[in-house]
């Protein structure tokens, strides 16, 4: 029995550090969405599962079912912020190619008027 406990313990240890370790870069859009849906279907899925005298299947079965949604979530949310971030990106360069072609109008402006007329 001890040693069963202890290898339980040393199984639960060594889990906690693979995740620990995988979580060493921020998480993305689509995992964090997978985490906290996973989280809730768990969550969700113990306490209907309690009323039916199965709470540990129904926590397996909501946190698998609220992982693929938050996944599924998480995914089109990731790809709406590369979508605002590039469109942000083109912005961007369209305003610096304005405040240049209008600087290069200032300049034209005072020029003298011989030199416009060699245009």
């Amino acid at each position: 029995m001890r040693t069963r406990q202890i290898r339980q313990g040393g199984a639960a240890a060594l889990a906690l550090a693979v995740i620990i370790s995988g979580c060493s870069q921020p998480l993305s859009t689509r995992e964090k969405s997978t985490l906290v849906g996973g989280g809730l279907g768990a969550a969700t899925g113990a306490i209907i599962g309690a009323a039916v005298g199965a709470p540990g299947a129904g926590a397996a079965i909501g946190g698998a079912l609220g992982a693929g949604t938050g996944a599924l979530v998480g995914d089109q949310m990731q790809k709406r912020d590369v979508q605002e971030a590039e469109q942000q990106h083109e912005l961007d360069q369209e305003n610096r190619e304005i405040r240049r072609q209008r600087e290069e109008i200032k300049r034209l402006e005072h020029q003298p008027s011989s030199e416009m007329d060699e245009y």
